[in-house]
């Protein structure tokens, strides 16, 4: 039997080009799909009002590190350099699948919460085979659209971490690929989670790069983070080493060489930007106009939640701010007017939805309201205080909205917060990261005392 749901008479910003925004518009959705998008539609289906509502295409995270979760806030005033002692050095070598399981289940509703449908999981804590297995549980179990990119065990800093000579266990990731994602048409797909040169000695990264290519899996990879990464030249090291490709995605990329901008670009590779913690952090610039002006379609990421706010609303503000501040002190130091093509808030809702679809291989499913597509959905409460009046909308959902004004979020057709609240043991969810959080900090301060 055919299961519709209609969302009726919101506000919606399709972001597919060819039928744009609808003042007042209906989506139909039938068993799981996108049926239909037009300003009145009628079906026998289950009604959702969506008056005074703003209906979206769900929002894509394209690299988080999920695991995360259960050390919230640890980290709240870390630079980068501090990031690696604190958090992989001293925590990420306690964790347990038990708390893999907690961080992942908790991160993923925690992105539902906040109309993140989409999620690139950046799994760098696989310390044991049991680890990726209970990373995978938990995002199942959240009901979430994810890239589970699997990655090295992060059991000691200096040898995963600093030249490393230990390449990420290729059988185990086979397993993984075989065990569950055996079809790449699933809410849960795979990629590889790589450290790349600067990281790692010439063999490791190549035979990283060549495990993804026998598995036919997408590779992701941080690179030009902080000026010691940037000044690795990573992509050039991999441009020497003929690994680059259309199937590869570069994380934060501020201290690009501007060929490397074009290597990026000229091979069909993509970009992930995590402005929260690169202004905060000490990475650089966020550098989305750039990755624009190469004719790349950069896309958003929240990257750690020890350090920084979980909501793609926070990485929307940031990026945009960052840009326009960058470009308005350089025009006043010049004396110079401000050019016409500085980022505008349509662009960012468009790099937080579309965008990033196309940044994890999924834009033939999700990232606009299109009929065809699975249906990510998410709406907006555009009459509450902090976004009414509504007189541009995408401006309203970049500029103004918040975690508290996600109403609705549909993936693949689930209703999963409807109302304002999850569809889902939030208590559970809590109390096992919790409990995770406990057993950490017990384990943190016995390694102390020993």
């Amino acid at each position: 039997m055919t299961e519709r749901i209609l969302l009726r008479a919101g506000h919606v910003l399709s972001m597919d080009p060819d039928i744009g925004e609808l003042p007042q518009g209906d989506v139909l959705i039938e068993d799981g799909r996108i049926a239909a998008v037009r300003p009145e539609i009628s079906a026998d289906a289950e009604v959702l009002d969506m008056t005074g509502r703003i209906v979206i295409p769900g929002f894509v995270d394209t690299h988080r590190h999920t695991w995360e979760a259960s050390i919230r806030n640890v980290a709240p005033d870390a630079t980068l350099d501090d990031y690696f002692v604190d958090i992989l050095d001293t925590f990420a070598p306690l964790y347990t699948p038990e708390d893999v399981y907690a961080a992942n289940l908790a991160g993923a509703l925690e992105c539902l919460n906040a109309g993140i449908t989409t999620l690139v999981d950046w799994s760098h804590i696989n310390n044991t085979p049991e680890h990726p297995d209970a990373a995978i549980r938990g995002l199942k179990e959240s009901g979430i659209r994810a890239q589970y990119a699997y990655g090295s065990a992060n059991t000691s800093l200096a040898d995963y971490w600093f030249e490393s000579k230990i390449v990420i266990p290729g059988d185990d990731v086979r397993r993984i690929r075989g065990t569950y994602f055996s079809s790449d048409d699933g809410l849960l797909t795979m990629g590889l989670a790589t450290r790349g040169p600067g990281f790692c000695v010439n063999d490791v990264v190549t035979a990283e790069w060549a495990l993804a290519r026998e598995l036919d899996i997408p590779i992701t990879v941080h690179v030009a983070m902080g000026r010691l990464a940037g000044r690795f030249g990573m992509v050039r090291q991999l441009n020497d080493l003929g690994l680059l490709g259309p199937d590869t995605t570069y994380v934060h990329c501020c201290y690009f060489h501007e060929d490397e901008w074009r290597m990026v670009a000229d091979s069909g590779g993509t970009v992930s930007i995590a402005p929260q913690v690169e202004l905060q952090m000490g990475h650089g610039w966020p550098p989305v106009m750039k990755a624009i002006e190469y004719g790349l379609r950069p896309s958003l990421s929240i990257d750690v939640v020890t350090t920084v706010p979980g909501d793609m609303f926070t990485q929307i503000r940031a990026a945009f701010a960052a840009e326009r501040a960058r470009v308005n002190a350089d025009c006043w130091k010049a004396n110079m007017p401000v050019p016409d093509t500085m980022l505008t808030a349509r662009q960012m809702l468009e790099t937080a939805t579309r965008n990033g679809a196309h940044v994890a291989g999924l834009e033939d499913r999700t990232g606009s309201l299109t009929p065809g597509k699975r249906a990510d959905v998410v709406a907006i409460d555009a009459t509450a205080l902090n976004v009414a009046p509504v007189h541009d909308a995408a401006a309203a959902v970049t500029l103004s909205a918040d975690v508290s004004n996600v109403e609705t979020v549909i993936v693949d057709g689930v209703i999963h917060k409807r109302d304002g609240r999850l569809v889902a043991d939030v208590d559970r969810a809590r109390r096992l990261v919790q409990e995770s959080r406990d057993r950490l900090l017990a384990a943190k301060e016995a390694k102390g005392s020993a």
